[in-house]
């Protein structure tokens, strides 16, 4: 079934084949965007309300969680300023973290002598940034924010480009702020894969994953890169996260259990250490270079340098 939406707000229309339907939206396979997004886009009045003051409070063991993961995170992070760094020359080291949250990838950032700037809409998550001694700008990222701050030589956008109503508006805004041949480093779920189609056709399950109004669109590998190269970027590494939905493919149903949901987190986080420790995270690096070629890892990771 195909569906056609008009976006008067944003000034677009959207058609695509209808994948899923829950609470009042459809997923469709847009044929102008060129990525999977809901229908209807919800009203940037609802989004605010939902990010600015609701979105932690709804995950009130996020932060928690996070500390208690700082070296696996220490781990991911390092991959990516590792990719940055070889990117750019030694003097170019001012960076900005759209969605910063609890400010843990500045963090580490200015443990390796970074210039760091965050932009972060809840005001819990930028309070939280700021005991930490980081420079964070509390609200959305939009053009008169951005007018704001200045010139980078990188943009990291963590688990964004998902929650929001035009993504591709986004990265154009980040990427006027980005020096000329500045990197930017976008990192996003990985929806609609062969392991969740798998789960859904032989073992009957819902679509876990589609979750309006909190996630807008969903992505994978081509199709966020393909939305880089459109927004003016030149991709030049694809990556992707452990696939940690074969866990339910092993029989392990995390999805509505977090307590095993964080023990299938933990073996992922043994394997991943145990390959840094024995000096293979090269050896990583390229199973999930692999892993983005065939579609699979639960998060999409995608660096571009600036046209």
């Amino acid at each position: 079934m195909m569906k056609s939406y008009k976006d008067t707000a944003r000034g677009k229309n959207h058609r695509g084949a209808v994948l899923d339907r829950k609470g009042g939206y459809a997923v469709i396979d847009c044929s102008t965007c060129r990525f999977k997004h809901v229908a209807p886009l919800p009203a940037d009045k609802t989004l605010a309300a939902l990010y600015g003051a609701q979105f932690y409070e709804r995950k009130p063991r996020y932060f928690k969680e996070n500390k208690e993961d700082s070296a696996w995170w220490d781990l991911a992070y390092g991959d990516r300023y590792d990719t940055m760094e070889a990117a750019l020359p030694k003097r170019r080291r001012r960076i900005l973290d759209i969605g910063s949250g609890p400010g843990f990838f500045l963090l580490h950032g200015k443990k390796r002598g970074w210039d760091t700037v965050g932009v972060e809409p809840s005001g819990t998550a930028a309070a939280y940034s700021r005991k930490l001694g980081l420079d964070i700008v509390e609200g959305f990222f939009d053009k008169k924010l951005a007018g704001t701050l200045g010139t980078f030589d990188a943009v990291h956008m963590s688990e964004v480009l998902e929650h929001l109503p035009d993504p591709a508006g986004a990265l154009a805004l980040a990427r006027s702020l980005l020096a000329p041949g500045g990197i930017l480093c976008v990192s996003s779920p990985n929806d609609y894969n062969p392991i969740q189609q798998t789960l859904r056709s032989v073992e009957k399950y819902k679509p876990w994953w589609v979750t309006p109004p909190l996630h807008l669109n969903y992505f994978s590998v081509q199709s966020l890169a393909a939305l880089m190269k459109r927004a003016g970027f030149d991709v030049f590494l694809q990556e992707a996260s452990f696939p940690i939905d074969l866990f339910l493919l092993m029989g392990d149903n995390y999805v509505h259990d977090d307590a095993l949901g964080r023990a299938c987190h933990a073996k992922r986080k043994r394997l991943e250490l145990a390959f840094a420790a024995a000096g293979r995270n090269g050896l990583r690096r390229e199973l999930y270079r692999a892993c983005a070629g065939l579609g699979l890892g639960r998060d999409c990771l995608v660096f571009g340098k600036r046209r």
